[in-house]
């Protein structure tokens, strides 16, 4: 077996952070775990090592390891990946492993992890773990910190983790590029304590954003602020998991925010706390109740509840355009507007035209209108009672009596009880009543501004 000293004597930048993996040391790198499906795979339940509770990562995985002489040790292989945005979108992205965002990483607070990155980009990369507290050489700051990770080599992290908490981790080497194509993961450190901050069930997801044009595959990387698609774990509504919840279980839902603005995320039915930062645990005397959690550029932050209230409950962004799958951002208001004697004469050229936009914008997420291929709507989505009108960083809460411990399936939609749903009045609606507006005088004063007489005084 390779000793910690053969690995950081193969480069002089080595002996002091991440260190070039040589051939002949190629051949104990522990194998790089695949995931090419977007789908939610259960939580991994430690093999070895320190017991934990598990996380579960929204349309996600968590990645193996192997012990090597008391170290953790994981490979992450950076490469192009094609990730499913929602069904009837793919997007060609780069990421870890086969996937955007990548593996979900988990250790125990006091593990020492090693961990290989092997880099299959087109250019060189390097990864700095957010958060984390370790040797500056560790950090992954290219050119700063490490050499940058050059095209087709393996370089090696070794630090042993000193505290739990939830954080991530991206490259620092041409990071606006590698960022806006979707680089970045996971980082969840359990309590050495099993017993302290203990929940029944600990979700994951990192916010991410891209610029696609409609029927294109690629982000467009120079982008600022007008994003397109707003997504949790590269996923948009309707293409994001459920948090399965049973009744009765206190749940922790962990957020990170790898976009380019802050987004206040808003759960339905509940209050909550925030429990923790990227900065460590929130004391329980420190704690506020909640119903929104501002996301500033750059945060983690975990909230918890008691699931006592069984239903689908809304989980979302509460920036409403944050809500909608790609958009137009010079699309005219056509509210009020009556352009009929204008469409009579556009349908004579153009039969299959369509008045859209002057009653609002509600159509668009109940009728199917054809769309360049890879394309979403722009709202989308069926519920129970009709078109849910939704996309982007939209999902659901499912709180269900009975489910079984480990059970993250979809329970499919609500039952509400009898009498617990809004109505319609039968019969004719009565008119409104309204209070007679206060009497105004028939004449308004005049309002007159005098003009200075002169600039005396002023410079």
């Amino acid at each position: 077996m390779t000793t910690r000293r053969q690995f950081l004597h193969s480069s002089a930048a080595g002996l002091f952070g991440a260190a070039l993996v040589s051939r002949a040391q190629a051949a104990s790198i522990p194998e790089a775990a695949l995931q090419d499906k977007p789908d939610m795979q259960p939580p991994l339940v430690p093999p070895n090592g320190r017991p934990y509770h598990p996380v579960v990562t929204l349309n996600g995985w968590t990645l193996p390891w192997r012990m090597s002489n008391g170290w953790k040790e994981f490979h992450l292989v950076a490469e192009p990946v094609r990730r499913q945005v929602a069904p009837g979108m793919t997007a060609h992205l780069w990421g870890y492993n086969g996937q955007s965002p990548g593996p979900t990483i988990e250790c125990v607070e006091g593990d020492k992890l090693r961990i290989f990155v092997t880099n299959k980009l087109p250019e060189h990369t390097t990864i700095h773990w957010h958060g984390i507290l370790l040797p500056n050489g560790m950090d992954g700051v290219g050119g700063l910190t490490q050499p940058q990770i050059p095209v087709g080599k393996t370089f090696v992290y070794e630090f042993q983790m000193k505290k739990s908490g939830t954080f991530m981790y991206h490259p620092h080497a041409d990071e606006m590029v590698q960022m806006a194509m979707g680089m970045h993961g996971f980082i969840v450190v359990h309590p050495k304590n099993p017993s302290f901050m203990k929940v029944d069930r600990d979700f994951v997801f990192l916010i991410n954003a891209f610029d696609i044009d409609p029927g294109s595959y690629t982000p467009k990387i120079n982008t600022m602020l007008d994003f397109n698609l707003w997504c949790w774990n590269t996923r948009v509504f309707p293409g994001i998991d459920p948090l399965v919840v049973r009744k009765g279980d206190r749940v922790r839902v962990r957020m990170g925010n790898l976009t380019m603005t802050n987004h206040p995320i808003h759960l339905h039915g509940y209050e909550f706390a925030v429990t923790g930062t990227d900065g460590g645990w929130v004391p329980e005397s420190a704690r506020w109740p909640e119903v929104t959690v501002d996301m500033a550029i750059g945060q983690m932050r975990a909230i918890e509840f008691v699931a006592d209230a069984a239903g689908d409950w809304a989980f979302h962004c509460h920036k409403s355009h944050h809500t909608m799958n790609a958009m137009g951002h010079n699309v005219p208001t056509m509210i009020g507007v009556d352009h009929r004697g204008v469409a009579e004469k556009i349908i004579r050229l153009v039969p299959d035209y369509m008045v859209m936009g002057e009653r609002g914008m509600a159509d668009m997420g109940e009728m199917e209108m054809p769309l360049p291929d890879n394309t979403l709507p722009m709202m989308t989505g069926t519920g129970p009672f009709g078109a849910i009108e939704m996309g982007g960083m939209f999902t659901t809460v499912k709180v269900r009596q009975g489910l079984a411990r480990n059970d993250y399936k979809d329970p499919g939609w609500y039952r509400h009880p009898a009498g617990t749903v809004a109505y319609e009045l039968q019969g004719e609606s009565p008119p409104a009543a309204r209070d007679r507006p206060a009497s105004t005088p028939t004449t308004q004063p005049v309002l007159r501004a005098k003009k200075p007489a002169g600039s005396a005084g002023h410079h």
